[in-house]
C-alpha cells in the first residue's frame, strides 16, 4: 500500500496550529499507519476543526453520505477523531496529534505503539512546547489560594467542575504509555477526568469511566493527596479536561524537567517559604514539588520563583505552615485565550501557518 495518503494526513496535521514535524526516517508515517487504515487518514484529511454532522460533511465534500455516519462513529471509537453524540444528532471533528489523537490512543496503547509515539514525541515536544500560547495552565489547590487573594474563574479547579454537567474519569495516557516502556513511578493511574457542559455524554462509557461530580472532587482529592499538579486547558473558559500530572511521565512537567522549557506551562501563582517558620524537613522539596523549584539553603528551603509552576502541593503539606501561594503580579500573567479557537488563532499565527481551510 502506498504510503501516500499517509503523506496526505501527515501535510494536514503539520498546517494544524499544533504543528506535526517530519523526521529524516520518516516516524510521522510509521505512527499515522499504526493508528490510521488508509480510508480513515483519507477521510480525515476532508474534516474540520469545526463540529459537523455526517450529512455536512458530505454535503461540503461530495462524499456519499450513505454510511458516512458510521464510518466517522468507527473513527471516533479509535480515537483518530472527536465527536459527540447527542442523543438526536451526531457530530464530528478533526483533532491535532496534541492535543487530541495521541490522548485518545489510550485504549488501543500497547508496546509497538508506546515505543513509535515515544521515539515520535522526542522529536514533535521541543517544538511544540517551546511554542505559544502554551498547552496547559496550572490549577492550585484551590484550598491554599489566599483569601485575600482574588482568583480569576480560570484559576479555581471548583469554576470547571461546577460548569459541568457530565465527567468522566480515565487512565492517564502519559503514565500508561511509561509503564509499557518499564518506567512505572507508582503513582495513580486513573486520575485524568473528562468534563461536558451537556448531561449524559459519558454515559456509553466509550470515553472514561462515567462518574458523579462528587466522585470528580474525589479524584482531585486523591490527587493532591499523591502529590498530582491539576492541569487543564489553557483557556479562559470551555475547559473539558483536568490532568493531575507526575514530573517524571506527563508531557508538560517533562518539558520543564528534562527539555528545560521552563515557561512550558502557563501557571499565576507562586510559593513563598518563610525561612523563620522553615523547619528543613525537606517534604516540600523531595516529597511534593514536581518540577524541583525549591532548594535547600542555610538553616531553611526556598523557592526557585522562575521555576515554580504554583501548584499549590508544597503549601498544603509543610508542617510548619512556612509556604504560602503568591498570586504573580499582572506584568508578570500571560493571559490565555478566551477559548479552544482562539487558542488555534493564537498558535497558528506563531507558527506562520495558514489553517483555515480547516476552521
Amino acid at each position: 500500500m502506498s504510503d501516500e495518503v499517509y503523506r496526505k494526513l501527515a501535510k494536514v496535521l503539520d498546517a494544524l496550529p499544533s504543528g506535526f514535524p517530519s523526521s529524516e526516517i520518516g516516524l510521522e508515517i510509521k505512527v499515522l499507519k499504526k493508528v490510521f487504515e488508509p480510508e480513515e487518514a483519507d477521510l480525515f484529511c476532508d474534516l474540520r476543526l469545526s463540529f459537523e454532522t455526517a450529512q455536512q460533511i458530505a454535503e461540503r465534500t461530495g462524499r456519499p453520505v450513505e454510511g458516512l455516519e458510521g464510518k466517522l462513529t468507527d473513527m471516533l471509537k479509535k480515537g483518530q477523531i472527536f465527536g459527540i453524540d447527542f442523543g438526536t444528532v451526531k457530530v464530528f471533528r478533526m483533532v491535532p496529534w496534541i492535543l487530541g489523537i495521541w490522548e485518545f490512543q489510550l485504549h488501543r496503547m500497547d508496546k509497538e505503539l508506546a515505543e513509535l509515539c515515544a521515539e515520535y514525541n522526542a522529536l514533535f515536544f521541543p517544538q511544540f512546547f517551546r511554542n505559544k500560547p502554551q498547552l496547559m495552565q496550572v490549577i492550585p489547590v484551590q484550598k491554599e489560594i489566599p483569601n485575600i487573594q482574588q482568583a480569576l474563574s480560570y484559576e479555581q479547579v471548583s469554576t470547571i467542575i461546577e460548569n459541568g454537567k457530565s465527567f468522566a474519569v480515565d487512565d492517564c495516557i502519559c503514565k500508561k504509555e511509561q509503564r509499557l516502556l518499564g518506567h512505572d513511578c507508582k503513582k495513580p493511574l486513573e486520575v485524568c477526568m473528562r468534563i461536558a457542559p451537556v448531561a449524559g455524554v459519558f454515559e456509553k462509557g466509550e470515553m472514561g469511566r462515567p462518574i458523579s461530580k462528587e466522585e470528580a472532587y474525589d479524584v482531585l482529592r486523591k490527587s493532591e493527596e499523591a502529590a498530582l499538579v491539576h492541569l487543564t486547558h489553557n483557556l479562559e473558559a470551555g475547559q473539558f479536561f483536568i490532568c493531575n500530572c507526575c514530573g517524571c511521565c506527563c508531557g508538560p512537567l517533562k518539558a520543564i524537567n528534562r527539555l528545560g522549557i521552563r515557561d512550558a506551562i502557563n501557571s499565576h501563582y507562586y510559593a513563598e517559604i518563610d525561612p523563620d517558620r522553615c523547619v528543613a524537613c525537606g517534604t516540600c522539596a523531595n516529597e511534593r514539588c514536581q518540577v524541583s523549584a525549591i532548594e535547600e539553603g542555610e538553616g531553611a528551603y526556598r523557592v526557585i520563583k522562575d521555576r515554580c509552576i504554583g501548584c499549590g502541593l508544597c503549601v498544603s503539606t509543610c508542617p510548619s505552615e512556612a509556604i504560602q501561594l503568591v498570586h504573580k503580579r499582572p506584568e508578570e500573567i500571560v493571559f490565555p485565550p478566551r477559548d479552544e479557537m482562539e487558542w488555534y488563532e493564537r498558535r497558528g499565527q506563531g507558527r506562520g501557518v495558514d489553517f483555515s481551510a480547516y476552521k
